[in-house]
């Protein structure tokens, strides 16, 4: 086999042990090439500027930056990388969300080794790959419009109030007592989820729509 042919993968998953087990899955295949692992979307970004993957798959819940704004932000600095989400769930919103951003399959980490295989393949060629469960949840998700703010966890409140009031990140993160990269994180996640543009547009989407008291 070519080194041409074979398809390079990057796991990334805040838990060694998932990350050893679809190690352990790809190694089964000689065309896929396990280059690197992630625990976190920072590293994940920092990795794929250093190894360059043909296919990322990634976990969407995780500590410092989460799954969908490492999509987001990957498939903006990278969009020759094709990524694939890996979840124990198949929440309407999580799968809506990291199609959204930029994913081009979505699977379930109960996935066999053989479906993760071919989820890979059909990923570096563009073509989309997806768990029924998450096929049933985005055919859920465009029938039942929510809305806006419904998916902000509580810490994802305590900070809108925070930026409503007009306090900048670092003030934010003395008050929270968190860091600022972490309020950084927040912030992101919460122009995101409610479909604004900046953070000035986040503030007055929630004035507007009476998320803060």
């Amino acid at each position: 086999m070519s080194e041409s042919s074979v398809i390079r993968v990057l796991i990334v998953d805040d838990q060694p042990v998932v990350r050893s087990g679809l190690g352990a899955f790809l190694s089964a295949f000689a065309d896929l090439d396990l280059v690197g692992e992630a625990a976190n979307g920072e590293q994940a970004l920092r990795l794929c500027d250093e190894l360059c993957p043909d296919v990322v798959l990634m976990d969407l819940i995780m500590p410092v930056m989460d799954g969908v704004e490492a999509i987001r932000q990957l498939t903006a600095h990278h969009p020759e990388v094709q990524i694939v989400a890996l979840s124990s769930f198949s929440d309407d919103d999580l799968v809506k969300r990291a199609m959204q951003a930029g994913a081009v399959g979505y699977l379930l980490k109960n996935v066999s080794h053989i479906a993760l295989a071919e989820a890979v393949r059909a990923a570096h060629t563009g073509r989309p790959t997806l768990a029924p469960e998450a096929t049933q949840a985005l055919i859920r998700a465009t029938r039942q419009p929510r809305p806006p703010g419904h998916d902000l966890t509580p810490r994802e409140h305590e900070v809108l109030a925070l930026m409503v009031q007009g306090l900048t990140n670092m003030e934010i993160a003395v008050r929270l007592y968190i860091g600022e990269s972490t309020v950084k994180s927040h912030v992101s996640h919460i122009i995101g989820k409610l479909d604004a543009s900046s953070r000035t547009e986040a503030v007055a989407t929630a004035l507007r729509n009476n998320l803060v008291t």
